[in-house]
């Protein structure tokens, strides 16, 4: 399926603003980010390392 030069400019456009939009909205929450969310990082390793572990013994197994 071919894009027309419109259509792929306005893919363009959407996904520049949409990633500005997501900054502005980090910049001004990361005060409130970091207070709520303070371990946040340790349950990600966690889940990481529960999903390794997984993996590991479906192909041992």
């Amino acid at each position: 399926m071919d894009f027309s030069r419109g259509q792929l400019q306005f893919a363009g456009f959407f996904l520049i603003v949409f990633a500005l939009v997501m900054i502005f909205a980090y910049w001004k929450d990361r005060k409130m980010i970091k207070t709520h969310y303070k371990g946040i990082s340790k349950l990600f390793v966690v889940i990481f390392l529960v999903v390794a572990f997984y993996w590991v013994i479906v192909k041992v197994l």
